[in-house]
């Protein structure tokens, strides 16, 4: 990755704070100053979240974008987005955007490897646990991009685990790193997640029974004696709001992820339910989905995120309302058939808390419009219950692996596992015990596109099952290399020979 590394420095300087660019010029700043102290390894790691958080990535692209798109959860007249949803990427709108993706990921990853490179020599400067918290998050992190640029630029470990991968870089420097086998990278997240693991077990302030997860902006009645959030309690800064954070339990979540792509079910199933037994994140209550204040409601079942990206910033609220919410001009929005047929309506799915709380119906217009609101922000000066947040790792999910991964032993157990999630989302009629194999798939994937709905999750899990691509008209897109595999940015192929 030589033609990305060669920026890290100035790409990490830029995304410090502002404090820390008033202390040393950026033109003046070299890696031994920047991590000459604790507060500088700080700096840097919250400079690659920040980066991650940005609308090249997971504040836009890797969330809101092509991934969603081709999907099918949308419907367009706008010829270029009708060839993203078409899989034409031989297109300059497709083009563009992956080798956007490519170089802002490896930028990321660059910068975790400088942390990783300096930490261990520089273990004398830290207090605390903020060596391990930082060391296992800049692991995680490593592990978490390089995982996602797997899963759009390779092809699926069931397909052919031997074939061509990714380049994944650990170390630092001008030299290219040749691509690794999809096996062999997905071993290599695997490594990274479980040193990260070991190293946030004991030092991950939300481990703690006296960390409560809830929401940062709950009004609670007169005389109120029950739990509340404690998630911004801590002195330090650095260790606030976890869950914003790869923290010890979602790096379980995203073992769990890796792990069923590979096929492993019962290493799997096991970081899945580290998560689940936890009982860490509590379900949404319906009087916080569906609270009739809008400040006091829970948008995105905000409590149940294992982590998610902090994207609540001007540009991306703006984009994020031009995507979805914008008067007759959203960009992004489905038919009423089409949201209808998601989400069942006819059936099991007129209940359902996400189709009655995530969409609002506009009928003054014909056709009628439909706006996706679960990333609204509330217009000052009302507040929030929770920020707008790009989820990431939700419990939901380990629901959904969980059962997954329990059907082959246990087939009972794994209804059971997509029962409860079913019932948590207003969903009365219960799945019978009975249930084939392949009928219990289809119920897995349908749930798990309206749990994912707008989240770019799902076609992770269409490439994974190698399962076809129906469009709103009709029309199938077979399961195959041909829509499933992002094309590599030319440039990095001519680099990386």
């Amino acid at each position: 990755m030589k033609k990305y590394l060669f920026f890290i420095l100035p790409l990490l300087v830029l995304s410090s704070c502002k404090k820390f660019l008033d202390v040393q010029p950026e033109s003046d700043v070299t890696k031994e100053e920047l991590f000459s102290t604790e507060e500088g390894f700080k700096e840097a790691l919250n400079g690659v979240y920040t980066k991650c958080a940005g609308g090249d990535l997971y504040g836009g692209n890797l969330t809101f974008s092509n991934l969603d798109i081709m999907a099918q959860n949308y419907s367009f007249t706008d010829l270029n987005l009708q060839k993203i949803a078409s899989f034409q990427y031989k297109e300059n709108i497709l083009k563009d955007k992956n080798s956007t993706i490519w170089s802002g990921a490896y930028s990321a990853i660059g910068n975790c490897n400088q942390i990783l490179q300096m930490i261990d020599k520089q273990k004398g400067v830290f207090s605390g646990n903020n060596y391990a918290i930082i060391k296992g998050e800049a692991l995680a992190l490593r592990a978490y991009i390089h995982f996602d640029l797997l899963r759009m630029f390779a092809n699926s470990y069931k397909y052919n685990p031997a074939g061509r991968g990714i380049p994944y870089v650990t170390t630092v420097g001008i030299k290219s790193t040749p691509f690794s086998s999809v096996g062999d990278a997905l071993n290599m997240a695997i490594i990274d997640l479980r040193d990260a693991r070991t190293l946030l077990s004991d030092a991950d302030p939300i481990r703690s029974a006296g960390y409560i997860i809830g929401y940062p902006n709950k009004t609670y009645p007169g005389g109120y004696t029950g739990q509340k959030a404690t998630e911004t309690n801590s002195n330090t800064l650095f260790l606030q709001n976890r869950r914003h954070r790869l923290n010890y339990f979602a790096v379980c979540a995203e073992l769990a992820r890796v792990y069923l792509y590979k096929g492993d079910y019962p290493n799997s199933l096991s970081n899945a339910n580290d998560v689940i037994s936890a009982s860490k994140f509590p379900w949404t209550e319906k009087e916080d989905a569906f609270n009739p204040n809008v400040q006091q409601r829970d948008k995105i079942f905000y409590k149940e995120l294992t982590f998610g990206w902090y994207v609540d910033n001007a540009d991306i609220n703006k984009m994020l309302t031009d995507l979805y919410t914008k008067v007759n001009v959203a960009s992004y929005q489905p038919t009423p058939l089409q949201l209808d047929n998601i989400y069942e309506k006819s059936s099991v799915g007129a209940e359902d808390w996400r189709y009655r709380q995530w969409f609002l119906t506009a009928t003054d217009v014909t056709p009628n419009r439909i706006y996706l609101v679960k990333y609204t922000k509330n217009s000052t000066p009302l507040i929030n219950l929770h920020p707008v947040m790009a989820p990431a790792l939700r419990l939901s999910e380990m629901y959904y692996i969980a059962a997954e991964a329990s059907y082959d032993t246990n087939p009972a157990t794994a209804i059971s596992y997509l029962n409860t999630m079913r019932t948590h989302r207003g969903i009365i009629d219960l799945l019978p015990t009975n249930l084939s194999k392949t009928a219990f798939m289809n119920e897995l994937v349908k749930e798990c596109r309206k749990e994912f709905y707008g989240e770019s999750q799902i076609f992770f899990m269409y490439k994974r099952l190698n399962l076809d691509v129906i469009a709103p008209s009709g029309q199938v897109y077979p399961a195959s290399n041909n829509i499933f595999v992002f094309p590599v940015p030319d440039g990095e192929l001519t680099y990386n020979n």
